[in-house]
């Protein structure tokens, strides 16, 4: 004998019966099978809401019924054959026509009671059994249908019964004993008293009828088919990576169960566990997948078996000193809870007994803090214990596994895990049987808790970078170029999934939960949606992904503005934009500490040497324990290219005017010319070898004229480069005179910085450096007498892309 129980889901349209029928038709080949049969799929909320409406003497009731009427009418037409509609719909207009009296009589009397409204939902699977029945005989099938509720005994504690197993177990075995048909077909959830009373056996409770009928039988198989291939890895709307778990215990099916995985009742394990009977969750829509097979013992070695949550859950603290030493306040405690009918899903106290925290339901949380603070009413005025602190917003995630306890140090990786995502747990619990670690987070950071554990227990180490991008011009487009061009590389050798899910340009920004597709990347953003920077923030914090990345390629003071924000979010901040850094030092400072505070990367190596390790390698000296003493740089790469091939052959403005072209300049050539742009470079590596200093600290000797340095947009700036042409010439001659080159140096002393043009002889490190290379000199205590020297190119969307690129990979690397 096999028992097969098909959920809502399964029986919610003709179409999915059918599926049902095959799948029963196919069991039926070499056993005799029972079917248990919830209600259409929504059925039973359509009948509580009526019943509710009803109990209101509101009218809307009646639409309620019509629509349950017209359903099931409607199930008929499409499912049964046309010469035998009639006499089902006869049958059924029957049990319809039951079920509007008493939802008239509630009406009238404004009252429902537990035992009407048990009567009133068990018409859903009365009505599906009946359907169903009928379907499968009209296919050919020898079925037949036997009421539960003749054979399901309780007690009357109606809406969640208690089933009298001699008296049900007696007349199971009579019943199917008797019977000669191969197929029976049964509703779910439904019983009835000894006194023959309607009641139901509450949530879930079509997988009970199915679990006691299989215990009853001493069935082979009890397969419970359901909208997904078995109990998941987690819960694959929030996980995407969640996979089927093959084989589980029964244990671990019950822990993962009461931890919200909603495919199995938990008491449904109880009556075959007692027999040892499997449990298979199968999926209607795949009936070919495997499932979940559920046993004694699990061959699966995986000491973890599944990440479960419990969603909208409240933290009730009950704390003070007038606790220690006093037997007596848990047992009040849970007395006034139980009294009040308040289900504890999880309990810590600390060693000292100084508090007691549980998790219950949101909606039970005023209840919850009435009956305690009654209770301890007399404590609290007299200040032995601490009015109840009371926290909404909560959830419950839990490790599932019978195998943890003989596999050390899982409990740490849980936490540290979780730590390094900045979810913060505010409480946590595990039984001495160490079968599941459960704790208590926000409820906002679920789906962030369960992806992060989950990549860190059942998949192949992979991390996970899920990158939000500003801007998308010259660099911007490198960047996301050599992101698609490696993503494979890195996944394949890095174990980094790079995923881009947001973009913007200066119009338009574009989101995508599950990653943009690159190749198409322009297309998609033309159709996004108005840029709203606001906005942007908001829905990175709403998606709140594990190692998410604000990527700013702009040179904007308010995208810079807004670091602190998403640092405060545990979101890293990789940038090419100088203005953050080289802001007044106590932004620098307060950018620094955030990092730190909220584990975010705040990487910004771009902002001195474009693809060049200067900051990195800073860093590493200061870290070591080493002392900058004197910096000596050529940080420009935009005007190095200018004065390398400034000539008498050239004219100023010509040279200037090509280093735009080439992507070397600012779109503000002036930022780079003013030397405002090295100033902010030098100012950097001066804050990161330790040393306090401002912008307006450093002096700045400036080669440009006076009517260059005052013009009043681009246009006006690129004009006087022509006028004052005689100004630059000099410049460019008296070097030549010199037999030296032009570089435009910054230079960090004894705890001060200047920029400005200088004359390079021949015999300097920086004479021979071209194109637009940068070059850095560190002296240090090490490096005395001779620096250590950084050079390579210093400008250009690539290498600053690549710089960019770099960051992201050493985030995802550590």
């Amino acid at each position: 004998m096999k028992v097969l129980k098909f959920g809502g889901s399964s029986v919610a349209s003709s179409e999915n019966i059918h599926k049902v029928i095959s799948i029963v038709k196919e069991s039926s080949y070499k056993n005799k099978v029972a079917v248990v049969v919830s209600a259409l799929g929504g059925v039973t909320d359509l009948l509580l809401e009526a019943g509710s409406l009803a109990c209101e003497s509101n009218n809307v009731y009646i639409n309620k019924f019509k629509e349950i009427e017209s359903r099931h009418i409607n199930v008929i037409r499409e499912l049964i054959p046309v010469s035998n509609q009639s006499s089902v719909l006869g049958e059924v207009k029957k049990v319809l026509n039951k079920l509007e009296n008493t939802l008239e009589g509630v009406f009238l009397i404004n009252e429902l009671s537990n035992k009407t409204s048990d009567k009133i939902v068990s018409f859903g699977e009365l009505l599906s059994s009946f359907i169903i029945a009928k379907a499968m005989k009209y296919n050919g099938l020898d079925s037949t249908l036997k009421n539960s509720q003749e054979l399901i005994v309780t007690n009357e504690t109606f809406s969640n019964a208690s089933v009298k197993f001699s008296k049900t177990n007696a007349a199971i075995e009579k019943y199917f004993n008797q019977n000669k048909h191969t197929i029976v077909v049964l509703p779910g959830f439904v019983a009835k008293t000894e006194k023959g009373e309607v009641a139901t056996l509450g949530r879930g409770g079509s997988d009970y009828t199915a679990a006691i009928i299989a215990a009853a039988l001493n069935a082979s198989i009890l397969e419970i088919w359901t909208d997904v291939s078995g109990m998941y890895t987690s819960n694959p709307k929030f996980v995407k990576q969640a996979f089927p778990i093959k084989n589980i215990s029964y244990q671990e099916a019950m822990e993962l169960s009461h931890f919200g995985a909603k495919v199995l009742y938990p008491p449904t394990i109880q009556p075959v566990l007692e027999k040892e009977i499997p449990i298979c969750i199968k999926n209607t829509f795949d009936a070919k997948a495997d499932g979940t097979l559920i046993t004694k013992v699990s061959s699966n070695t995986n000491p973890i078996k599944g990440i479960s949550h419990i969603e909208n859950m409240t933290l009730i603290t009950l704390e003070g000193s007038g606790m220690i030493g006093i037997p007596g306040f848990s047992k009040r405690l849970f007395e006034s809870l139980a009294h009040h009918q308040i289900n504890v899903a999880l309990i810590t106290q600390a060693s000292s007994e100084h508090s007691i925290c549980i998790a219950i339901s949101n909606q039970d949380a005023e209840k919850a803090k009435k009956a305690i603070d009654t209770t301890f009413s007399y404590e609290i005025e007299q200040r032995k214990v601490e009015p109840l602190t009371v926290e909404k917003d909560n959830a419950i995630i839990a490790l599932v596994g019978d195998n943890m306890k003989s596999h050390q140090g899982i409990s740490g990786k849980m936490f540290s895990t979780l730590g390094k995502n900045n979810v913060n747990i505010r409480a946590i619990a595990q039984g001495a049987s160490e079968k599941n670690i459960s704790a208590v987070i926000a409820h906002k950071d679920i789906k962030k808790a369960l992806n992060t554990l989950h990549s860190e227990f059942f998949e192949n180490q992979t991390k996970q970078l899920n990158l939000f991008i500003v801007g998308v011009g010259n660099v911007g487009g490198k960047l996301l170029a050599q992101i698609q061009q490696q993503q494979q590389y890195l996944l394949d050798n890095l174990k980094l999934q790079v995923r881009v899910i947001a973009l913007t340009n200066s119009k338009k920004m574009l989101f995508n939960e599950d990653g943009i597709e690159l190749e198409n990347w322009k297309i998609l953003l033309d159709k996004g949606e108005p840029l709203d920077m606001d906005l942007f923030h908001e829905k990175v914090t709403k998606l709140n992904y594990r190692n998410s990345i604000f990527v700013d390629n702009t040179a904007n003071e308010k995208v810079s503005s807004l670091y602190d924000s998403y640092l405060k979010e545990s979101v890293a901040v990789v940038t090419c934009n100088k203005i953050a850094c080289s802001s007044n030092y106590t932004n620098y400072l307060n950018l620094k500490r955030l990092s730190r505070e909220y584990n975010a990367p705040f990487l910004f190596e771009t902002n001195v040497g474009a693809g060049l390790p200067i900051i990195d390698t800073l860093k590493n000296l200061v870290a070591s324990g080493d002392k900058v003493t004197k910096i000596q740089a050529v940080l420009s790469g935009s005007l190095n290219f200018v004065f390398n091939n400034f000539n008498e052959k050239n004219s100023f403005y010509e040279i200037v005017n090509e280093a735009g072209v080439q992507g070397y300049t600012e779109p503000d050539p002036r930022i780079d010319l003013s030397g405002i742009d090295v100033m902010r470079k030098i100012l950097i590596l001066a804050r990161e070898s330790g040393t306090k200093l401002e912008l307006s600290d450093i002096e700045n000797n400036s080669f440009l004229p006076e009517i260059s340095l005052k013009s009043a947009s681009v246009d006006d700036f690129l004009a006087t480069l022509k006028t004052e042409a005689n100004h630059f010439n000099k410049i460019q001659q008296n070097a030549a005179n010199n037999k030296c080159r032009l570089k435009y140096v910054a230079e960090f002393d004894d705890g001060k910085a200047k920029v400005g043009l200088q004359e390079i002889s021949s015999n300097h490190p920086f004479y021979n450096l071209d194109g637009s290379d940068n070059i850095v000199l560190f002296f240090t205590e090490r490096y005395s007498q001779q620096p250590l020297i950084i050079k390579g190119a210093g400008a250009g969307a690539d290498v600053t892309a690549s710089g960019l690129f770099a960051d992201i990979i050493r985030i995802g690397n550590n």
